[in-house]
């Protein structure tokens, strides 16, 4: 099962995202939703596709998913504003509530732009058999110090994850790309109950790696992470004019 994280209002894009969502602006001739959705449905690995907006922008979505040729289904987290975001992990969890989710679960951010495929990172999490992320290098650490840092053992082992951290423990960073095996997809509740941060997916990740085994694959490519007006021009920039 596919989930996109899509409830957030991208307050560093406005004016372009005050009144309409940062996953559905345009990238070359295709929304950025498009860009991973035709990317995942291409393997054939995913039962199902799931975006799970905020009430202010649910309107957006279900209008392009009852246009989109596959079946897609868009839960309303119910808040409006900024300030009462849920945070992507009760994200998570109230689209499990909803839809009686019990599944493995692939859980990606809506607002990423990739130049690969994430069919290698799901058949390197079947072939693990275990909750799985992916990594990158980042040798800057001021960019470090704004990321989740993975902190990794043996075989992509990952020993544990820190959001933000004052002294990274390596330069890898984990992008918003996580693999839930359906055990630990249902220990997401007791996370949030144990004080698991909520905010940032990735705190999710640095409780569940402490209980249950996890691992780590290298990103074979590069992200775009579409975070303000300077990096959305600079990803119309690189695919202007190519279609998929």
């Amino acid at each position: 099962m596919l989930l996109i994280l899509a409830a957030g209002y991208a307050t560093r894009l406005y004016p372009l995202t005050e009144n309409f969502p940062k996953p559905l602006l345009k990238v070359g001739e295709k929304t950025i939703l498009d860009w991973l959705l035709s990317d995942i449905d291409s393997a054939k690995l995913a039962d199902g596709y799931i975006v799970i907006s905020n009430h202010k922008f649910a309107r957006h979505f279900q209008d392009w998913a009852a246009a989109h040729p596959l079946p897609i289904t868009v839960v309303d987290d119910g808040t409006s504003t900024n300030e009462t975001r849920l945070g992507a992990v009760c994200d998570i969890q109230f689209a499990i509530d909803q839809l009686g989710l019990d599944d493995d679960l692939l859980i990606i951010a809506g607002d990423n732009v990739l130049d690969f495929s994430l069919t290698a990172f799901l058949r390197y999490a079947q072939e693990k058999g275990t909750s799985c992320v992916m990594r990158y290098y980042e040798a800057d650490e001021k960019r470090l110090k704004k990321s989740g840092v993975a902190e990794l053992g043996e075989n992509d082992r990952l020993l544990s994850l820190e959001e933000k951290p004052e002294a990274p423990k390596s330069h890898w960073c984990t992008p918003p790309f996580y693999y839930y095996t359906r055990q630990d997809a249902a220990k997401i509740r007791e996370a949030i109950a144990d004080g698991c941060g909520t905010d940032a997916p990735g705190s999710l990740v640095a409780w569940m790696c402490q209980r249950s085994p996890m691992h780590s694959m290298e990103m074979p490519g590069s992200r775009y992470d579409i975070g303000n007006l300077e990096s959305y021009e600079t990803v119309q920039r690189t695919y202007r004019g190519i279609v998929k």
